[in-house]
């Protein structure tokens, strides 16, 4: 007779060969593509971690890949004249889709922030992640002007080409360089084109 039975290393084949297949990683996403096709190729309800994106996506019915986990932080490109004040601003992918905003921006003068009637462009984000169309948000600001009149909303626009302008209320007078004017852009959340 033999040594008495052993489920574990009886079942150590199948629980090797069923996890690795559960959630799948990869070192990135050209690499799950390359490893994923023909017979292999991404099936609904698959789920995988990629590892240099550090994000968990599952697989949907219309061959689409669905992120499950907020995706990391990533810088704004500030244009020249702005800079970060606070809150590291930058943007994400949401899980579930959508783009979310976050932090605070200044003029690296330390300046008024531009109040005349156009939109200025203060820093872009990829046009990958960018609405289809033109979009507008009222974002908080802190301006206060020479005649005592404090400014405390802005208007956020967001380009289909990824440039991200402010537009500051201009009534109430020149603005003051006494306190550092900045405006906000925590909570702004939008759909990319195509998502």
């Amino acid at each position: 007779m033999g040594d008495a039975p052993d489920m574990e290393v009886a079942t150590q084949t199948i629980v090797n060969g069923v996890v690795p297949k559960l959630v799948m990683r990869f070192a990135d996403a050209n690499a799950r593509a390359a490893a994923l096709t023909g017979t292999t190729k991404p099936v609904p309800g698959m789920l995988t971690y990629l590892i240099a994106e550090d994000r968990w996506e599952g697989r949907q019915a219309d061959g689409t890949w669905l992120l499950l986990s907020d995706g990391p932080w990533q810088p704004l490109t500030f244009k020249t004249g702005y800079n970060a004040l606070a809150g590291s601003p930058g943007w994400r992918k949401k899980a579930g889709g959508g783009i979310e905003l976050r932090g605070r921006v200044k003029r690296t003068s330390g300046g008024n922030l531009d109040d005349g009637p156009d939109a200025i462009q203060f820093a872009s984000i990829p046009s990958s992640v960018a609405p289809a169309t033109l979009r507008f948000f009222i974002v908080p600001t802190n301006r206060q002007t020479i005649s005592g009149v404090t400014r405390w909303t802005g208007r956020l626009e967001i380009a289909s080409d990824g440039n991200l302008g402010i537009m500051i209320e201009s009534s109430g007078g020149q603005g003051t360089t006494g306190s550092p004017a900045w405006f906000g852009l925590d909570g702004v959340m939008f759909s990319p084109a195509g998502d």
